[in-house]
């Protein structure tokens, strides 16, 4: 069994966590969410693109196949639904 990272997890390491939340902070883009944050949904648009996924649809089902592995890709534990 693997013990390392996902790939995409590797990816999203390089990415300044704390320079992102400042400027979320500061122009105030968390304001109305409840569960879905600015960075899930930059985590989902960039694994959106690296799958080459066309549609939100099918964004949505490849998310639905991976949900076991979701903490671990960084998405959180919260499942990401179309709603």
């Amino acid at each position: 069994m693997n013990q390392d990272k996902y790939v995409f997890a590797q990816l999203t390491a390089f990415l300044n966590r704390t320079q992102f939340n400042n400027f979320v902070r500061k122009y105030d883009g968390n304001r109305y969410v409840k569960q879905f944050t600015c960075w899930n949904q930059l985590l989902a648009m960039m694994f959106g693109q690296l799958s080459n996924r066309e549609s939100l649809r099918d964004l949505i089902v490849a998310f639905e196949a991976h949900r076991a592995k979701q903490y671990h890709l960084g998405l959180g534990r919260h499942p990401i639904a179309k709603a």
